[in-house]
């Protein structure tokens, strides 16, 4: 059986931990600031997972007289919350980079310390494949930028173990604090994504061009004995999908017919869009546009 948004949110933080745990150890085992950078975008990783979990059990709520659109924005504040955590933690790699820069320190990579680092990325990237999958799954964001921002972490990760290595092997110190900083821009990078991802939702951003398309075949091939429609609108909020527009249906036809195709319309677009709130205005053929709309 698949698990809820909630259960994996819980597995989230436990497997945050576990690699916070194992990055820690590597670090410790060889004193590298291209480690520590490394280990502290982990330390992102619980205080994001954590987040995400309180913010998927609360947009997980039921609509209430307060909120009569439901919860469901809460996991974009949440991936909001985590790209500004990562930028934060960006910004402290490149300062400790520096720092190392300026005063080079001895560190040495052993075999240990090497497998310790690999195990921690093996968790996260199988974590972030799992991610991935469940966020489509389940439309949540919370969970899918939580695995936009493992997939960076993983990349940074490997190019991180492989940079110091190859310090270690040529006998060039100045390489780690070098990496160390490589790693700060890929952890900017991805929280400035996350960030513009996330207040897209806030926004009601309309959905992609694609996506749009897709809707209105929908509504033609399932609008038979309907005229036209027009002034489609679509906002997504979580897992939830608001749709509205107009339908243009004969003047002399009854309403109970009119109500027949909205209840086939409606039918079709909740098989591919899963929770959907659609809103449907029926108007008699001379309120039709003929232009620029769909029409069947």
């Amino acid at each position: 059986m698949p698990l809820g948004a909630l259960s994996i949110a819980w597995a989230s933080v436990g497997v945050a931990c576990l690699v916070l745990a194992l990055k820690s150890a590597a670090w410790w085992l060889t004193d590298s600031v291209a480690l520590f950078a490394d280990a502290l975008e982990s330390v992102v990783n619980v205080a994001a997972a954590g987040a995400a979990l309180i913010a998927i059990r609360y947009a997980a709520m039921p609509a209430d007289h307060n909120h009569p659109y439901g919860h469901h924005k809460a996991e974009y504040i949440s991936a909001v919350l985590e790209g500004a955590l990562i930028l934060a933690a960006a910004f402290l790699i490149l300062q400790e980079a520096w720092q190392a820069f300026l005063e080079p320190r001895p560190w040495a990579l052993s075999p240990l310390a090497a497998a310790v680092a690999l195990a921690a990325s093996a968790i996260n990237a199988a974590w972030c494949w799992y991610l991935f999958r469940a966020g489509r799954r389940l439309r949540s964001p919370a969970l899918l930028a939580d695995a936009r921002h493992l997939l960076a972490d993983v990349v940074s990760s490997l190019g991180v173990l492989a940079g110091i290595a190859a310090a270690a092997a040529t006998g060039t110190p100045w390489l780690d604090p070098v990496l160390a900083a490589a790693t700060a821009g890929n952890v900017l990078w991805s929280g400035l994504r996350l960030v513009r991802a996330s207040l897209a939702g806030l926004m009601d951003e309309a959905p992609a061009p694609e996506v749009l398309a897709r809707i209105k075949a929908i509504v033609g091939r399932n609008a038979a004995g309907a005229l036209e429609a027009h002034d489609l609108r679509m906002r997504q909020a979580g897992r939830r999908s608001f749709l509205e527009f107009h339908l243009v249906v004969p003047a002399a036809m009854s309403v109970a017919d009119a109500h027949d195709i909205c209840d086939r319309i409606e039918a079709a677009l909740r098989a591919e869009l899963g929770e959907a709130v659609i809103t449907i205005h029926v108007e008699p053929e001379g309120k039709a546009k003929h232009s620029g709309v769909l029409v069947l």
